[in-house]
């Protein structure tokens, strides 16, 4: 047992505990954040994922004390029901999502990108989305609503 110190949507965490338990786990089970979902349990859906400092990452097969010290945003972190984020908001405008249930990882995924590249190609888009799988078939509505919001985040 061990404590791990990071930061989750930007409050401090101190997270006591097995240092090699998963961070899908701990997130769920322990904080109540339950907006990342267990998908296949391999990091291979996307469904899991949530943004460490600048990358979309798979929270299912990603012990705790990868996180030490670090940046955590899942898809509560992005914005709020008053004041959503611009993705939040393109993602409805574009109806860009039937189930739901990929689409907390595939937020966390555009946001990765949009913090690394704020002017992303539709190639951009199409790439970083790419390793998150959804069966709805909403694929082209969340392309158009990332590049929305992009276009909203550039200007003025």
């Amino acid at each position: 047992m061990s404590t791990i110190q990071f930061r989750l949507n930007g409050a401090a965490m101190a997270v006591d505990g097995d240092p090699d338990q998963m961070l899908l786990d701990v997130l769920r089970g322990r904080l109540g954040i339950t907006g990342a979902h267990f998908g296949c349990g391999a990091g291979e859906c996307g469904a899991c994922y949530v943004m460490v400092g600048d990358r979309a990452m798979a929270s299912c097969d990603m012990p705790l004390w990868s996180v030490a010290d670090k940046d955590v945003v899942t898809v509560e972190g992005l914005g709020t029901a008053e004041q959503p984020h611009p993705l939040q908001r393109a993602f409805i405008s574009e109806q860009a999502m039937q189930c739901g249930y990929c689409v907390s990882g595939i937020l966390a995924s555009a946001a990765a990108l949009l913090k690394r590249n704020p002017s992303p190609t539709e190639a951009d888009v199409r790439a970083a989305l790419d390793r998150n799988l959804c069966r709805c078939g909403s694929n082209n509505r969340m392309v158009r609503a990332v590049l929305r919001a992009a276009a909203e985040m550039a200007a003025p």
